[in-house]
């Protein structure tokens, strides 16, 4: 069979991603902080782009004869021809005018920036070695030991493993762990919670052998809070128990906790909401925000015609539309932003005159059909957007719960009965705490429906004990 070229025309349909919608769209995901980054890391490389914060005086007077800044807003129909028509560009983008801005930014002083860096855990315990003078057998053996210390104040590996890899006896290496185990923290060293509550008795010199005898032997009766069988089986009265776990709880059960250095991660909401009268008025978190126009001179050197070298001309055209597009696509996130948050606020009227109680049940396709936009795109909108409401602050995911059915034939968000099973825990007896069954039963005359099975994962998911380990004598 012979093999040959044939040509045939077909018409069919796709979708294509233009670069600005793929822009929009990136942006759209993005939270404040990501956001801030990523213009910073454009205006470094797009030579065209500008932050009109950072305009000096003289060059604000240069540009006084600029026309003000006029964008369209980009539109998921919008596309760009292969040709651009300059002129009318550069008409529409234009410098944004003479700017006044030492009255905006008044940076706040930021007190922690003057913290002295923490010390941490390795490093104290390093201090203390080298202040007992160590042998150079000692400091390396300490060295080993303190290296394989976890944030917890644990050790995390066996004498036996320290012994084959430094070569040195194991006697050593417990003499070295026993000094080590003295050090501050109290119950630094430790191989288990026993030995670490243990090493802090001995540290306070707590010569009460029933504390003693309690970590040693009951370690697991306290967690479940049987006090009867710990004081059954150590012949004594249940006061005298209760009185020593009291004592018990006071220990650290991570003594090198407070050596971490984490980070507070502070949340910057992207929308204010204020109550204004019967309205609510919602404003945008525009702080920090870099303010983007394109530099005067390139738009000069197109509008003029002035002669450029065709690799340059290519390069200047490529960085203009792309900073035509960042701008475009800025001004559609913050406007879809606030047109989610508009149609929030309309649905979920009730929680922010009345608070989580009354927080309705929502999809994002609630959403989507108020304000006529794909589900997909509600979606972007509200991963990591956080909002500041008269009601506290909220992530707008925490708006959207599924509806848990009602005896009166309506329904109640989910985070509604968190909160219901939340404030019934909290002003419970602590003497007969409530069980899971219990509260599936108050709900139930509240003619709420839920499985015993749900309170538990709810409970679970708000990081409350059960009713076992809540109980209090």
């Amino acid at each position: 069979m012979a093999i040959e070229l044939q040509q045939n025309l077909r018409l069919q349909q796709q979708l294509v991603m233009t670069p600005q919608l793929q822009m929009a769209i990136k942006l759209l995901q993005l939270s404040k902080l990501e956001l801030v980054e990523m213009i910073q890391q454009e205006i470094e490389n797009n030579p065209t782009l500008e932050d009109s914060h950072i305009i000096s005086a003289e060059e604000d007077k240069d540009n006084t004869d600029a026309e003000p800044l006029s964008t369209k807003e980009v539109t998921i129909e919008e596309k760009f021809d292969n040709y651009l028509d300059w002129h009318n560009y550069i008409d529409e983008f234009n410098s944004t005018g003479k700017i006044h801005f030492e009255s905006e930014r008044k940076d706040a002083t930021d007190l922690e920036a003057f913290t002295t860096n923490k010390t941490s855990l390795a490093d104290h315990l390093r201090w203390q070695l080298l202040m007992k003078q160590p042998s150079s057998e000692d400091e390396e053996i300490g060295s080993h030991i303190i290296g394989n210390i976890n944030k917890d104040g644990y050790l995390d590996i066996s004498i036996e493993d320290i012994a084959e890899s430094s070569n040195y006896s194991a006697d050593k290496i417990r003499q070295v762990l026993s000094l080590i185990q003295s050090f501050d923290p109290p119950g630094i060293g430790a191989t288990d919670l026993k030995e670490c509550l243990l090493l802090q008795t001995r540290h306070l010199a707590i010569e009460n052998p029933l504390v003693n005898d309690i970590i040693r032997l009951h370690i697991k009766d306290i967690e479940s809070k049987r006090y009867k069988i710990i004081a059954k089986s150590l012949k004594t009265d249940i006061n005298s128990v209760i009185a020593a776990v009291g004592f018990i709880k006071t220990l650290d059960p991570k003594p090198g906790d407070k050596f971490n250095d984490d980070h507070l991660i502070y949340i910057t909401p992207d929308v204010y909401v204020y109550k204004e009268g019967d309205d609510y008025l919602i404003l945008m978190n525009d702080d920090d925000m870099p303010k983007l126009h394109i530099n005067s001179y390139y738009k000069k050197a197109v509008r003029r015609g002035e002669k450029i070298a065709d690799e340059t001309k290519t390069y200047l055209k490529d960085r203009l539309r792309s900073a035509e597009w960042l701008i475009k696509s800025i001004h559609h996130r913050r406007k879809t932003i606030y047109n989610v948050m508009e149609s929030i606020i309309k649905l979920q009227r009730d929680f922010f005159d009345h608070g989580i109680a009354h927080l309705k049940p929502m999809v994002l396709r609630d959403v989507a059909d108020d304000i006529e936009m794909h589900e997909s795109t509600i979606s972007r909108v509200t991963n990591n957007k956080y909002a500041y409401t008269p009601q506290g602050i909220f992530e707008l995911k925490f708006f959207f719960n599924s509806s848990i059915n009602c005896s009166n034939g309506g329904s109640i968000a989910s985070a509604s009965v968190q909160e219901k099973i939340k404030k019934l825990i909290e002003n419970e007896n602590h003497k007969k705490p409530y069980s899971d069954k219990k509260i599936t039963e108050i709900l139930e005359s509240s003619e709420i429906h839920i499985a015993r099975r749900t309170v538990a994962k709810y409970r679970e998911m708000m990081g409350i004990l059960p009713s076992s380990k809540r109980k209090q004598f």
